[in-house]
């Protein structure tokens, strides 16, 4: 009787004995194992190579299977082993392919993680910095000046949305802002004696006359941008007396125009109901923001140079990002049920104000996006309004011939400046220190804070005037109007 190992059930060369199971094993085959469990394969009792005792045996002559007796069937099952082993190197290399993707497509999410992080990062730590630099302006959030309603606030399209975060000047933007007087101001007597040093009347088309809208660059007085009648928005260089860019793309009127204090970039807003971003280099539009169903009545740029505020006769006012083109919150006060026809920011960029066609004029908590104060007073549609850069005092203006200041640490008119009979007001802007206050309309007027006395009067224009702008410390000043000519004063 041969022994046959429990393992292999094969005739073993070097058979043992586990005295643990009493099994006959191949001692090659049972050492193996015993290194790699520690047990006894048969019942799984622990099971040690000192352990198993040797069976001494005659050497054993293993029989051939019946099947490899001949050399075809040699071959055949040579043949069969080597496709087997065929079979599982292709197995193998496609394993290895499908891992190789695996691995490839996970090491593109962890990059693509790694710089949502790092951006979302960033992103936290300039919202955190311009957290910390906030100064609420004291009193405004007063009780008894909330509407007895509250306002709707929705998305662009229709649903409630949340501004992601709290936005308001930088460390940088409230140094500019600063509450001293430059001595570099031009003083009152001086400016008393400026005369108009040039006039252009060749940046818009004659066909449709008109300069409806005017800005200075913030960083070079130089560069002066205006939205026409004729749907274009030209950049023109003051020193060197020449067209810099012709931006077109608006299908209707542009009637309010906006230049970034920093980039290379213009806004302007149309009552083609969009607001556009353009490139002045490259001499395009980079950006379509369609925050309204309606004309858009005004536009103001945020403290931190990210953000657009907009009106529009639709009766929404609409927050959006100009990097891309979001709209991010957008609300109406449905209580009024009236158009809005201007809107500014104060220059602390936490609240604004707008101006509607029933003569109010409302100030808005951005974060809240709340009505927290109303001030009543005129008697026709609120043309323009303008913050002073103390943040102190609003100026507006209405078609009822008159211009009326604001105190908003009291929430009470303090001074009515009562204009000609048929006197239209169509831009108020202060000067980069609040010291003076440029009207246009029916003519030019500038007055001097504090005082409010009128210091400058020009008829130089032979139509409204739509847009006034003073340069760096007031050291020139410029219009532009229906007659089509944009114009400089100085001494």
């Amino acid at each position: 009787m041969s022994l046959v190992c429990a393992i292999s059930n094969e005739v073993p060369e070097h058979p043992c004995v586990s005295p643990v199971s009493s099994q006959v094993f191949e001692r090659r085959l049972i050492e193996k194992y015993i290194a790699e469990n520690g047990t006894d394969p048969m019942n799984g009792q622990p099971l040690s190579e000192e352990q198993l005792v040797d069976i001494k045996v005659s050497h054993p002559i293993r029989p051939k299977a019946p099947s490899a007796t001949s050399i075809p069937a040699i071959l055949k099952s040579l043949q069969d082993e080597w496709d087997a082993v065929m079979l599982h190197s292709f197995t193998l290399r496609q394993q290895l392919q499908t891992t190789r993707q695996e691995l490839s497509h996970a090491l593109y999410q962890h990059d693509a993680a790694c710089r949502v992080i790092a951006r979302l990062t960033k992103e936290v730590t300039a919202a955190r910095e311009a957290l910390a630099t906030l100064k609420p302006q004291a009193g405004l959030v007063a009780p008894q000046a909330l509407p007895a309603s509250q306002p709707a606030a929705v998305g662009s399209g229709g649903e409630p949305m949340e501004i992601s975060e709290q936005v308001g000047m930088t460390p940088e933007i409230i140094q500019k802002r600063g509450k001293t007087v430059p001595e570099e101001l031009v003083r009152s007597e001086d400016l008393s004696k400026y005369r108009q040093v040039a006039s252009h009347a060749g940046l818009h088309s004659a066909s449709v006359p008109g300069i409806l809208a005017l800005d200075l660059c913030p960083s070079d007085t130089n560069k002066v941008l205006t939205g026409g009648a004729d749907k274009n928005v030209v950049v023109f260089d003051k020193s060197e007396e020449q067209i810099v860019a012709t931006l077109k793309g608006h299908t209707k009127k542009v009637t309010s125009v906006i230049y970034h204090p920093s980039q290379s970039v213009v806004f302007s807003a149309s009552p083609d109901s969009t607001i556009r971003v353009w490139s002045v280099a490259g001499g395009n539009c980079v950006q379509v923001v369609r925050a309204h169903e309606a004309g858009v009545t005004g536009l103001s740029l945020h403290a931190t140079g990210d953000y657009l505020l907009s009106s529009s006769e639709d009766q929404y006012w609409a927050f959006s990002d100009i990097e891309t083109g979001r709209v991010l919150t957008k609300v109406t006060d449905e209580s009024a049920g009236c158009a809005l026809t201007c809107a500014q920011f104060h220059p602390d960029g936490l609240i604004f104000g707008t101006g509607t066609a029933d003569s109010q004029i409302k100030i808005w908590d951005l974060k809240e996006r709340t009505n927290v104060a109303n001030f009543p007073g005129h008697s026709g549609p609120v043309t323009s309004i303008a913050f002073s850069e103390n943040g102190y005092y609003l100026a507006t203006g209405a078609q009822d011939s008159s211009l009326k200041l604001w105190d908003l640490r009291k929430l009470k008119n303090f001074k009515t400046i009562t204009l000609d009979n048929n006197y239209e007001v169509k831009s108020l802007v202060f000067d980069q220190s609040g010291t003076y206050l440029a009207v246009g309309g029916s003519d030019i007027r500038v007055y001097i804070c504090k005082q409010w006395s009128e210091v400058l009067n020009f008829t130089n224009h032979s139509g409204l005037v739509t847009g006034v702008a003073f340069g760096e410390n007031a050291q020139f000043l410029t219009s532009a109007g229906m007659d089509r000519s944009l114009k400089f004063y100085s001494l």
